[in-house]
């Protein structure tokens, strides 16, 4: 799947020259801003590879595999699983800028509030690498905040309330993208930042509650992040409408 992805990067300039695109390493002659992927402000003809990329039958198979579904049916006791089609594919290049500071009920408010997401590192990740950091015990800080973002938007239209990026958000969808001042902000209700080295094959599972964000990467081989997010909700659950498409740069979520 790494190479599969990255192969589709090669006439970029973002990979290292002759490296394989399994490897993935970073072209240190490049601009890493002008690499960035979901969530950046990438070159224009990125933002195409990126939507034919989430479109490509090899990551929506992917998707499906058949040991991630049946662990997932195990973990939670669901019987059947749904899984949004707007799975996202991120990749984070050295020195670009990280995903900042959330909680995932934010981006799916016209959903049920019972989901799990999971993170899937595809290929190793050092922690140094730009791999998720959780707040440690942040799960009644997510909902405390949520309650009073919807409490403070109750009044506006609906399209305007389930909008993580409405007046009363950042305009950028993140809390913040400092983590030691957010710690700081709340460190009698919360404990550390937890991050860890992440290796092909692990998956990591959240609640929509807990408070998370990426590392920096500073990965010392050059290595360009590269994951998967997917939310997962039980047969039969709400769904947010909004996130039953394929990913697309300009869908607006």
């Amino acid at each position: 799947m790494r190479e599969h992805y990255f192969s589709q990067f090669l006439h970029t300039g973002m990979l290292f020259p002759h490296s394989s695109p399994r490897d993935g390493i970073f072209n240190t002659s490049s601009d890493p801003t002008a690499h960035q992927g979901i969530g950046g402000v990438p070159i224009e003809s990125t933002n195409y590879l990126l939507d034919a990329a989430h479109a490509d039958p090899v990551y929506r198979t992917f998707l499906a595999h058949p040991s991630l579904r049946a662990f997932i049916r195990e973990f939670t006791g669901w019987k059947h699983e749904r899984l949004v089609d707007r799975a996202m594919l991120r990749h984070n290049c050295p020195g670009s800028q990280s995903t900042g500071i959330h909680y995932d009920q934010y981006f799916l408010r016209d959903s049920d509030d019972e989901f799990l997401t999971a993170w899937v590192p595809i290929g190793d990740c050092a922690a140094t690498g730009g791999g998720l950091m959780y707040l440690e015990n942040s799960t009644p800080l997510g909902k405390e905040l949520e309650n009073e973002f919807l409490r403070k938007a109750q009044h506006l239209p609906k399209q305007e309330r389930i909008d993580a990026f409405n007046k009363f958000m950042a305009k950028d969808g993140f809390m913040s993208h400092d983590a030691v001042e957010f710690q700081n902000m709340h460190k009698e209700k919360v404990g550390r930042w937890l991050v860890g080295d992440y290796e092909a094959g692990d998956v990591v599972f959240h609640n929509p509650w807990m408070v998370h964000a990426a590392t920096k990467n500073e990965d010392e081989k050059g290595r360009i992040r590269l994951a998967s997010d997917l939310r997962f909700y039980e047969e039969g659950a709400k769904l947010d409408q909004r996130w039953m498409k394929v990913w697309t740069h300009d869908d607006g979520l």
